[in-house]
């Protein structure tokens, strides 16, 4: 066992999943037990934890945790004093953001925040909407919500300010969204202490740069091909290169060789086009990580 470790908090519940699965790409293997909250990892220097992402920047913050991923909402919730490693835009769901909207149901007379003034809203980001009401110079009773925050209106409260991804469950509730009180990404979070200590903040960079490179990757594959010089800059036309081609010479000096990255939903236009215009072998490959 080294002598170093890097305390890592592991979001417990609906991102559990997905950031095993991005570590796992990033070369790092995490394995749960039903039984235990101490996640393995087939690295010695790394200590992990299973921690709930609305925690996890308290945790992070108090040095329980040399660092953590989480939400940037339970960060602002919190209102932690952490720092930010990066962001890694991933979810439960997809690749884009979610988001914490103000809703009401469809027939509430209610048409905008200004009309909350006195009313009860009732969600589990409570500092975040005290902080959204402020703004807006808007008083209002603002109350936990332990969960099912979708079936409370109109009985239970007023209006909800709750995370959504995709909608769905508001609108199976019959939920309209009034506005949008943020959007969080993933973040990857250390404490000060952490990322003062000349191993661990060197430790955080790696792990970092892993991740990052193979959220980079993804949806992008690599394409090569032979390409007879004379239609060599047609072909390079065509390509909706990450980068610029790279172009190497073969064995026979009037034909070359091409190199590149392209989302992997082109490829299915592109690659007659090419082979139209006279490229030769073409090959796709999958690509897991993109470091700049």
């Amino acid at each position: 066992m080294s002598d170093k470790v890097l305390k890592l908090g592991i979001p417990a519940g609906s991102l559990q999943e997905s950031t095993a699965a991005l570590f796992k790409k990033a070369g790092y293997n995490i394995t749960f037990s039903s039984r235990s909250y101490y996640p393995t990892i087939d690295d010695e220097e790394i200590e992990c934890l299973l921690i709930r992402a609305q925690e996890m920047a308290r945790y992070v913050e108090q040095g329980i945790l040399d660092a953590g991923i989480t939400g940037r909402d339970w960060v602002v919730e919190t209102e932690a004093d952490v720092v930010e490693i990066c962001e890694l835009v991933f979810s439960k769901v997809s690749r884009r953001p979610v988001r914490w909207v103000l809703c009401v149901p469809n027939d509430s007379p209610i048409q905008s925040v200004k009309d909350l003034e006195g009313k009860r809203i009732a969600t589990e980001a409570v500092g975040l909407t005290k902080g959204y009401l402020a703004k807006h110079g808007v008083n209002a009773i603002v109350e936990f919500s332990w969960g099912a925050t979708e079936v409370k209106p109109p009985k239970l409260a007023d209006a909800i300010v709750e995370v959504t991804e995709t909608g769905s469950s508001l609108r199976a509730n019959d939920l309209r969204i009034l506005d949008e009180v943020m959007q969080s990404t993933t973040r990857f979070i250390a404490n000060k202490t952490a990322r003062a200590d000349a191993w661990k903040s060197d430790k955080l960079d790696n792990i970092a740069l892993m991740l990052q490179s193979c959220l980079a990757a993804e949806g992008k594959v690599g394409l090569m091909m032979n390409v007879a010089r004379d239609h060599l800059e047609t072909i390079l036309e065509l390509l909706p290169a990450l980068q610029k081609p790279t172009v190497s010479s073969l064995s026979d000096p009037d034909w070359a060789d091409i190199n590149t990255i392209v989302e992997a939903s082109v490829v299915r236009a592109i690659v007659p086009k090419l082979k139209a215009a006279g490229a030769k072998g073409i090959v796709e490959y999958p690509i897991s990580k993109i470091i700049d």
